[in-house]
């Protein structure tokens, strides 16, 4: 009975229990029905959004009934992913209108976004929201915002991302370290490296590479990287020993460079494409060509790029039939190879090879029209290169501009190479460095200061003030057109002088008769720890010989090989034979010339036969002389000297007859010339000069000063103006 009692009982409760269990497996089919369907279509989206195919992923996406959060961040993904920046950002602003809660895969892939697209508003507006959510707790929102920051060079908003959430997220030190560097603020990023409680390899790689971008930074970077290896923390890779290889390129350090490659060799790395790019760069910046050509021919189908350097290095070294042959063999070629080759062919003095190759480029960019520009204006073909530059009326660049400017320089067309630049402004182009350069070296060959002074007005409002380029072509502008008081707080001005700059400075006091000044500024360098190059001996050496200072200069010429291992050129020589003469050591300058292991030239000998002159030594004048007439016969400073040396000897019949060879050769010295800059423009003139467009006015003034002069006894003060339509201006004279 209980057990009929017990069965009654329990099958009411097992019927119950069953149909509830049904009615429950039965809605929860349907869910999972549902719940499945989402789950594939997010599977299919983010298959296609990842393929590109984002029009039939979004259609897909605007057909599902319900999404959920990875339905959204499956397409803004694969936006961001495809560089449709601007869509992705306005399908987060559709999910926060829709009330759908974002997560830290939205948030960090849409700032991902605008750190990408640099779209700093709606990255601000994404912080915002950030901050009301709390999802910058977490670290891969809290790295998204910083990065974000970052990118955008807005370092001071980085920085208080980083102190607000560097407690809880050690990801941080890193992003902060490469926000630095990418803005270049090395010395912060050098100091947050220093306070980072873990430094992999990334970290002293990313520090390397970004003193190595920097101006100045090669030093610190080869620094940096030996105190990696002294550390023992981490073992450097690929990327570290290729910019360190780099590195050691643009310092010329081929001593610390060969280690590199030992290095390299030892870890396996030698055959990287990357690696062996970088080792033909730094072997062509040593100018060991041949070292670069071994590398280049260890590697297994060089990468075009690796072809290219030393096709570079090859032209760079003159060996122009060697980057030929590297050239001809290359199975495919782009611009650069064929712009390096014009440039290399040009730089050779073939000309026609590289309008030749011109014609042939298959595709013509605006840097091959750059390129050739430089060639025509080398060869003296200004109207030519002219033209190229007119075809490119629609794509000029800056470079466009520069190239044409240099090539009026080159062509002593300084003034249109200046009107150039007024039109440049006028249209808005931006300058760069190589501007300013161009133009304070047409300046100094006009002497116009003037002109100087203005363009100096316009470099101040630019970035390149303290640019040592620039600086450079500043400190050289002041001093050749006469004002030593520019040049000097120009030079104080650069923010790290290069052994160029110093140079400049020097050649500035040793042309205005400063000796002393320029000989100290010498060791004033030398103290700097940078050494000296060719131009700067030069214009020691001119110092010296301004003041007489024989037995320093001949300490300075002598430390040239044996101290800085600069060796002598014929200009060099020049000046010590100039500084013997000048001093009236004529037997020890013909001497010094006797031994010189290179063959002296006109200049060494008419230097030699200047000092003559001056000391009125016609014995070894005549000797000089006859050595000059065998190099060239129909040399005019020959006779015109010894005819001066006769003359101040009072041999009259010697004096008469160079002058009567001179008349022989139908030559003419070429007449002397003074200037005067007036509104920005200089007015040359020479004796019986009529060439000058206001030259009747000015000989009419000139006469009626003379008739002023020969009538009037008593002295008076006359003042005359000039006037015509373009110029005004007053001579006062005392009569």
């Amino acid at each position: 009975m209980k057990m009929l009692t017990r069965t009654s009982l329990s099958w009411p409760w097992k019927h119950n229990r069953w149909e509830n269990f049904k009615l429950y497996t039965t809605h929860h089919e349907e869910n999972k029905t549902s719940y499945s369907y989402i789950v594939s279509t997010n599977n299919r989206i983010t298959k296609l959004a990842k393929s590109g195919n984002l029009d039939v992923a979004r259609h897909m996406f605007d057909l599902m009934p319900a999404r959920t959060v990875v339905s959204w961040n499956a397409m803004i993904s694969g936006y961001s992913k495809w560089r449709k920046y601007n869509e992705s950002l306005a399908l987060l602003s559709l999910m926060h209108r829709s009330n759908t809660k974002t997560n830290e895969t939205t948030i960090s892939t849409t700032l991902s976004a605008c750190a990408q697209s640099q779209s700093l508003h709606y990255g601000q507006q994404i912080h915002c929201l950030v901050s009301k959510s709390g999802l910058d707790t977490f670290k891969l929102v809290g790295s998204a915002l910083l990065y974000f920051y970052a990118s955008c060079l807005k370092i001071e908003s980085a920085k208080q991302v980083f102190d607000e959430l560097i407690d809880h997220n050690e990801l941080l030190w890193s992003l902060m370290l490469v926000g630095y560097v990418q803005c270049g603020l090395m010395d912060e990023a050098l100091n947050v490296f220093k306070k980072m409680p873990k430094r992999d390899v990334v970290s002293w790689t990313t520090l390397i590479s970004g003193y190595a971008k920097s101006e100045y930074g090669c030093g610190k970077a080869m620094e940096l990287f030996w105190w990696m290896r002294g550390s023992g923390e981490v073992v450097p890779n690929e990327f570290t020993l290729d910019s360190a290889v780099r590195v050691c390129g643009r310092l010329g350090d081929f001593q610390e460079g060969t280690v590199i490659h030992g290095i390299l060799i030892k870890c396996g790395l030698e055959l990287d494409y990357s690696i062996g790019g970088a080792l033909i760069e730094f072997y062509c910046c040593c100018e060991a060509v041949d070292e670069a050509k071994k590398v280049y021919d260890s590697i297994v189908n060089p990468s075009l790029n690796a072809s290219n350097m030393l096709i570079s290095g090859l032209t760079s070294m003159g060996k122009i039939e060697n980057a030929e042959m590297v050239f001809n063999t290359l199975a495919e070629k782009n611009t650069v190879s064929y712009n390096l080759m014009i440039k290399g062919y040009a730089i050779c003095g073939r000309v026609e090879e590289s309008k030749k190759l011109f014609e042939e480029m298959p595709q013509k960019t605006l840097v091959s029209s750059n390129t050739m520009i430089s060639v025509y204006s080398r060869n003296s073909e200004i109207d030519k290169a002219l033209k190229v530059f007119e075809e490119e009326k629609e794509e000029r660049n800056p470079v466009t501009w520069n190239s044409m400017m240099s090539g009026y320089v080159q062509d002593d067309q300084h003034e249109e190479a200046l009107r150039l630049y007024m039109t440049m402004r006028r249209l808005s182009i931006d300058c760069t460095r190589s501007t300013f350069s161009v133009l304070f070296h047409a300046c100094s060959c006009l002497g116009s200061l003037q002109q100087g002074q203005l363009l100096h007005a316009h470099l101040a409002k630019t970035p390149f003030v303290s640019n040592v380029y620039v600086g450079t072509s500043l400190v050289d502008m002041y001093a050749k057109c006469g004002s030593l008081a520019d040049a000097q707080s120009s030079f104080a001005s650069i923010s790290a002088p290069n052994v160029a700059a110093w140079t400049a400075l020097i050649n500035g006091h040793a042309h205005h008769g400063l000796g002393s000044e320029a000989v100290l500024l010498f060791q004033h360098m030398v103290e700097q720890k940078i050494d000296p190059n060719a131009a700067t001996f030069v214009g020691v050496l001119s110092a010296c010989r301004r003041l007489g200072m024989v037995n320093e200069g001949m300490e300075f010429f002598f430390s040239m090989e044996n101290i800085y291992g600069v060796i002598p050129t014929l200009e060099h020589y020049a000046c010590v034979v100039d500084l013997l003469g000048m001093s009236g050591l004529l037997l020890e300058a013909e001497e010094f010339i006797r031994q010189m292991p290179v063959k002296a030239d006109a200049i060494i000998w008419g230097s030699l036969l200047s000092a003559c002159r001056f000391w009125k030594n016609m014995e070894v004048g005549e000797r000089v002389a006859e050595k000059m007439l065998c190099l060239d016969p129909n040399s005019t400073v020959a006779y015109v000297l010894m005819s001066n040396i006769y003359a101040g000897l009072g041999k009259w019949g010697e004096k008469m007859d160079m002058r009567k060879r001179l008349k022989e050769l139908e030559v003419k010295k070429d007449p002397g010339c003074s200037w005067i800059e007036l509104n920005c423009r200089l007015h040359v003139f020479s004796v019986e000069d009529r060439t000058h467009p206001y030259c009747d006015v000015i000989y009419a003034t000139l006469k009626h000063l003379m008739a002023n002069a020969n009538s009037v006894v008593e002295f008076d003060f006359v003042c005359i103006p000039i006037l015509t339509d373009k110029v005004s201006f007053h001579i006062t004279c005392c009569c």
